[in-house]
């Protein structure tokens, strides 16, 4: 088999061994491939593996000996799957990685919107702790989170850690989610219609995957029904948010602020509205970037190339 992987630097930037896909067939890594370069790297190749690299069905009629594509990843918009079935090729997620690591993130930034440490220690260390007349000062509103409301929008595992770390620090966990769940065991938890959700919270995060029925949902009348305190996090995916919306919200005191880990376009543009917004906090799509995530996600991959071979592919998404 030959195993052509189009984009691995993210998840083994040296720290992540291949060994365990790479012992599978005649394997080839590339750090990094442009659209222009995907036909010619993954030419002949039965088994393909992508992070963040398109397949698009342009890209699969190009390519006549590609069986199986694994996806270094939960979401798997970047491949057009419908075109990869009418084709015979299985595609394949990693279902499960960074549960744990996303949900602290997003309680990190959380706790960031909530207490802007990073500004203290800088205030602190510029000396104006030391030419303060009292014994303490703050530069921003230092926010509790006990008694307050999360929530949460798309409840699989992502959204269920982070309610019951919420819950942890003391928060009501309300939630939506696009098909009906038996609630979970979080006492006071609630089932809620969206907009709901969005007027009643102190803080919203989105877990929910990307379809082309929820692009830009999060809009300019969906963040009006919000308190003008509450905070907005996105650790899921950027296309959710409709960026000028939201930078117009937040430059407008409609929201105290934001957090996103994920962009419409990435790496971030210098054109993206957000970059200009006020209280948002922007970091380079790390939430499940964590070694113990990855090194989980390089041994799923291995085992989805490994039941392929044997025949019997796992975590099938089409």
């Amino acid at each position: 088999m030959k195993i052509v992987v189009l984009d691995g630097f993210t998840l083994n930037p040296g720290d992540n061994s291949w060994s365990g896909v790479e012992s599978q067939g005649d394997f080839t890594v590339h750090e990094r491939t442009s659209a222009e370069q995907v036909v010619e790297r993954a030419a002949g190749a039965d088994i393909v593996l992508t992070n963040k690299t398109p397949i698009s069905a342009e890209i699969l009629s190009q390519l006549p000996d590609l069986k199986f594509i694994s996806v270094l990843a939960t979401g798997f918009n970047v491949v057009d799957v419908a075109a990869a079935r009418e084709r015979n090729i299985s595609v394949s997620n990693v279902p499960i990685y960074g549960t744990d690591s996303v949900a602290q993130f997003v309680m990190t930034t959380l706790l960031e919107l909530c207490h802007n440490v990073g500004l203290h220690d800088n205030a602190v260390k510029e000396g104006a702790w030391a030419s303060n007349p009292d014994f303490c000062f703050w530069k921003t509103p230092q926010i509790e989170l006990a008694g307050k409301t999360m929530g949460i929008v798309g409840y699989g595992r992502i959204g269920h850690r982070t309610a019951q770390l919420a819950a942890a620090f003391g928060m009501k966990i309300i939630a939506h989610n696009h098909r009906p769940k038996e609630a979970p065991a979080l006492e006071g938890f609630e089932w809620v219609e969206l907009d709901e959700l969005f007027a009643r919270a102190d803080v919203v995060s989105l877990h929910c995957p990307q379809t082309a029925e929820n692009l830009g949902f999060v809009d300019a009348d969906l963040l009006k029904t919000m308190k003008p305190s509450s905070f907005l996090i996105n650790t899921a995916r950027g296309p959710l948010i409709n960026e000028s919306d939201l930078t117009e919200a937040l430059n407008t005191g409609v929201l105290a602020g934001a957090a996103v880990d994920v962009v419409s376009v990435e790496p971030i543009r210098a054109e993206n509205p957000l970059l200009k917004a006020k209280n948002i906090i922007i970091t380079p799509h790390i939430a499940w970037a964590t070694l113990e995530a990855r090194q989980r996600l390089m041994q799923t991959t291995a085992e989805n190339v490994a039941a392929f071979i044997d025949g019997h592919p796992i975590h099938v998404v089409n």
